[in-house]
């Protein structure tokens, strides 16, 4: 733990751009490391891009065929041997956000699986710092990009919260594609002592305008959120935002959530397109709100909040219309039928591989065409504060 603490002393006194520099130097002198390689996963979930100064000069690993990909998926540390070496591939995870992996190259006879903590306590510090560094340095959101991302994309990845997030009560993650062309699908999430709030919004458009949209959406529910708002509160102030921009023009789906940490009680505001299903044991349903009218299609409209309640054990999937509605060649609807079968068959997976698996089966069941919309997927596993015991395996998912 000496040698920890020295790491994270030196990391947090290191200039943003030089984080991995400085872990490199702290291996190498501490643990006789001969290569340290930090690689971040890209937008698309698919490989994981290498942090270099200069982007793209080292070839991605693919993240469902490499051993450091086994480490990002499971969370754990894949070792694996050589000539003479031993390859460490250690997951880089903060809050249940799973950012990339940090791989160390070390002597075979300087190998020992008792390092493997004090190595996986530095990728904490590390990852800690790579949050605080992106506020000023493009160099970590540069690793990201496995292609040029939109700029409708871009302003939708800068208002998104994360990709995942756990805590003891619960564990979500999220994706969205085409994610390098994303336009007006969104979801956000704030947890605080006793509530976890999450929206998942879907503005009207293509392109930049979509993107506008979504923006000023978010950021009004933010703002109605963090002045102590209540739930339908929240969306009054959000819709009468939008309705003064556009003046009834455009307007934005959002279904807003309200968790009760301690008992599970749910407030939710049904306000145009995105939808949710229920996963109870062996039972998928969809669960029906009181459709609302969407923000900002006209002047004060006032919304009221429904009530249901999640148990320890249920998961909670999300999905935008660019989900439910995508049709097969043979004009069957995802969420007919599809989605419930992909949802049964990913029921092992946790929270976070879940929206990636769903999207594929979305993929695969519209065919060779490319989808007519965005398509996102939010899933949440709820545990609950009196559940603890209950949890079994999926507790480790919430690291």
């Amino acid at each position: 733990m000496d040698k920890f603490a020295a790491v994270e002393r030196a990391l947090r006194s290191a200039a943003p751009h030089t984080l991995l520099s400085v872990v490199t130097v702290a291996l190498t002198e501490q643990y006789g490391a001969e290569r340290v390689e930090l690689r971040l996963a890209d937008y698309g979930m698919r490989s994981l891009q290498a942090v270099e100064n200069v982007p793209g000069t080292t070839e991605p690993v693919l993240i469902h065929n490499s051993p450091q990909g086994r480490a990002f998926g499971a969370q754990e540390p894949c070792v694996t041997t050589g000539a003479g070496t031993v390859d460490v591939h250690l997951p880089v995870t903060i809050r249940g956000d799973r950012m990339g992996v940090l791989s160390v190259r070390l002597p075979e006879d300087r190998y020992a699986q008792s390092l493997l903590r004090e190595m996986q306590h530095i990728c904490e510090a590390l990852g800690h710092e790579i949050l605080v560094a992106e506020r000023d340095t493009d160099l970590y959101v540069l690793a990201r990009r496995a292609a040029r991302l939109t700029l409708a994309a871009e302003m939708q990845w800068q208002l998104l919260p994360g990709r995942s997030c756990a805590r003891r009560e619960f564990a979500l993650g999220a994706h969205l594609e085409p994610a390098y062309a994303i336009f007006g699908d969104n979801y956000d999430w704030s947890a605080s002592a006793d509530h976890l709030t999450l929206t998942v919004t879907n503005g009207m458009g293509d392109g930049i305008e979509a993107a506008l949209l979504t923006n000023l959406a978010v950021n009004a529910l933010r703002n109605a959120r963090r002045a102590g708002l209540d739930l339908a509160g929240q969306a009054e102030l959000a819709g009468q935002a939008v309705y003064a921009q556009y003046r009834g023009s455009a307007y934005v789906s959002v279904l807003l959530l309200r968790f009760d940490l301690d008992t599970g009680d749910v407030e939710a505001v049904d306000a145009g397109s995105p939808r949710m299903w229920r996963q109870r044991e062996r039972s998928v349903e969809p669960i029906a709100f009181d459709a609302q009218l969407p923000l900002g299609m006209f002047d004060d409209t006032v919304y009221v909040a429904e009530r249901l309640t999640v148990l320890p054990g249920d998961r909670l999937l999300f999905g935008s219309d660019g989900v439910y509605e995508a049709s097969s060649p043979a004009g069957e609807a995802y969420g007919q039928r599809a989605l419930a079968r992909s949802l049964m068959g990913t029921r092992l997976l946790p929270p976070t591989q879940v929206p990636g698996a769903v999207l594929r089966e979305l993929a695969q069941h519209h065919g060779e065409t490319p989808l007519d919309d965005d398509a996102l997927v939010v899933c949440l596993d709820w545990y609950g504060r009196e559940g603890d015991t209950d949890r079994g395996a999926s507790s480790a998912w919430a690291r």
